[in-house]
């Protein structure tokens, strides 16, 4: 492939670099002229254009990434159509991703030109995540590259989705004087919750005193009738031949690892116990936060066995987020009232479901729609607006006539959604712990319902994905940390932040803001029926 200017004679069935509009035409990036295309372009008095040529033996950027997606073997693993020279691939179930690392290494040694980035190791995914892409760096490669891959595609299975398993678990508490019956009903209720996203129940509870001899017939009992046992001590476990452990070896089971290198989850115990495997669960475990009590919990769910050495492991990115309310955190917690939120408001989008007025511009209560969003962000806790523009520029930015925002230009809007998050993430401050993605057409998001994402991102620390929902389902705004800032730039085409809460492996908050989070205006039914007014 060479690639450069190329005289305009010279054009036909080169691949554009650079979207290039001439006159009502608009070629996007990427688009491979044609005979009618380069007749368009020399019309207008255009003599060359930087593009990529192929050469034979070529293959272009979406069939060598189809190429090389469909040479891999995977489990519970979809691959989605090319596009952009990329290929996504997602998770048919829910469970724990596992992948050979070798192979991976291996296919991103082969070239640069070709790349592919997947989840960590036993990372947890829901249906439908992406867990892989497969991405062409250039408009095109040789497919000696690509042969080269699939040679390593053929070596075995890359990367699965273990499923989980709806399995069957039955718990024990023990108790000593002063534990309250709340905590335990608690701690029932976050256990249940854990176990619904794999479809598992708990079948049975036992409360125990805090002694090796009740807790090894209750165990014992339990083991029979479940495929799993789980052990919450009333104190933690402070040796080896504390109660926990000791009552699994009473019960004639085997301890397979006492405290593990992950915090919060130090203190906790994996054993077996009549071919079924029980867990003495870490304080931490009471509370629905993420400790190492879910790394080995799903793992064992998704019927991956977890070894003494599985455990060892555990320690690089083993240091996980505080939980509040733990007794002895193990450092101070930071003021969080401080952290900065900037919103990006995007209003680059052209309304092509209207079939021609700008929907930003329709009116509510009299009020232009973008005004309105732009208002109702000016008004929330975030440190300051940022406005993407892009069709219809100076309309939008005549509608928002004395407000305080900085607008963000984006004059390549048309090729989709990604460049719009980037247009505006550009104008964030130095200081922005996190950026808020704001919809310019959702009518049902208040300022109070901003600031309610606001509140959770300060509660986690700063370091979370917080997401409006509603009634359970995923919704709009986003509110996006720090650390995935760099990530934006990565974005291509129409791809937004729901990619980068898939990919980002970071904890996701949902925060519950009722119908707004899923109410847009898209079509002229959906706007009218939600009190809005199309102008021309």
């Amino acid at each position: 492939m060479k690639f450069g200017p190329v005289p305009i004679e010279q054009a036909e069935g080169a691949v554009l670099a650079h979207a290039t509009t001439v006159g009502e035409r608009r070629f996007r990036k990427a688009h491979r002229l044609s005979a009618e295309d380069v007749g368009v372009l020399k019309a207008a008095g255009i003599s060359e254009v930087v593009a990529a040529v192929l050469s034979p033996g070529d293959l272009g950027e979406d069939a060598a990434a189809e190429r090389i997606a469909t040479g891999m073997r995977h489990r519970n693993v979809e691959a989605k159509p090319a596009a952009t020279g990329r290929v996504n691939l997602h998770a048919q179930a829910a469970g724990v991703f596992t992948v050979n690392s070798a192979m991976i290494d291996a296919i991103n040694a082969v070239d640069p030109t070709i790349t592919i980035a997947t989840l960590g190791q036993h990372a947890p995914v829901e249906k439908g995540q992406m867990v892989a892409t497969v991405k062409i760096i250039p408009f095109a490669v040789g497919s000696a590259l690509v042969d080269a891959v699939l040679e390593i595609c053929a070596g075995g299975e890359i990367f699965a989705v273990n499923a989980y398993r709806p399995i069957r678990v039955g718990v024990i508490q023990t108790v000593l004087p002063g534990v309250k019956p709340s905590v335990l009903d608690k701690t029932l209720r976050v256990t249940e919750a854990r176990l619904a996203r794999s479809g598992g129940r708990l079948t049975a509870e036992r409360r125990t005193p805090h002694e090796v001899a009740p807790v090894a017939e209750a165990a014992a009992s339990l083991a029979r009738d479940n495929d799993m046992v789980v052990i919450f001590g009333a104190s933690a476990m402070s040796d080896f031949a504390d109660v926990v452990p000791a009552a699994i070896e009473e019960a004639g089971g085997t301890v397979i690892r006492a405290g593990m290198p992950v915090d919060p989850g130090n203190l906790l115990v994996l054993g077996r116990l009549a071919g079924k495997q029980i867990i003495g669960a870490p304080g931490c475990a009471r509370s629905p936060k993420e400790n190492g009590f879910d790394w080995v919990l799903d793992r064992l769910i998704a019927g991956l066995d977890v070894t003494a050495i599985d455990i060892a492991g555990m320690g690089v990115g083993g240091l996980l987020m505080e939980i509040p309310t733990r007794p002895q955190p193990r450092e101070p917690l930071p003021a969080v009232s401080r952290l900065k939120v900037g919103i990006v408001l995007l209003a680059a989008g052209r309304s092509s479901r209207m079939g021609g007025p700008n929907k930003l511009m329709a009116l509510f209560d009299g009020q232009p729609l973008v005004r309105r969003t732009a208002e109702r962000a000016l008004a929330s806790k975030a440190s300051g607006t940022i406005v993407v523009t892009g069709h219809q520029r100076e309309r939008v930015r005549g509608a928002l006539s004395g407000l305080d925002v900085t607008f963000a230009d984006n004059p390549d809007f048309a090729d989709g959604l990604s460049t719009s998050l980037k247009a505006g993430m550009a104008y964030l401050p130095g200081d922005a712990a996190g950026a808020m993605i704001v919809l310019g057409d959702m009518p049902g998001v208040s300022s109070g319902d901003l600031d309610r994402l606001i509140d959770a991102f300060r509660g986690a620390g700063g370091n979370s994905v917080v997401r409006a929902s509603h009634l359970g389902k995923r919704g709009n705004p986003v509110l996006l940390p720090r650390s995935l800032f760099p990530a934006v730039a990565h974005l291509e085409g129409d791809t937004g932040a729901r990619h980068l809460v898939e990919a980002g492996g970071l904890d996701v908050v949902d925060v519950e803001i009722g119908e707004g989070a899923s109410v847009d205006v898209d079509t002229r039914e959906a706007l009218e029926g939600a009190g809005g007014v199309l102008q021309d």
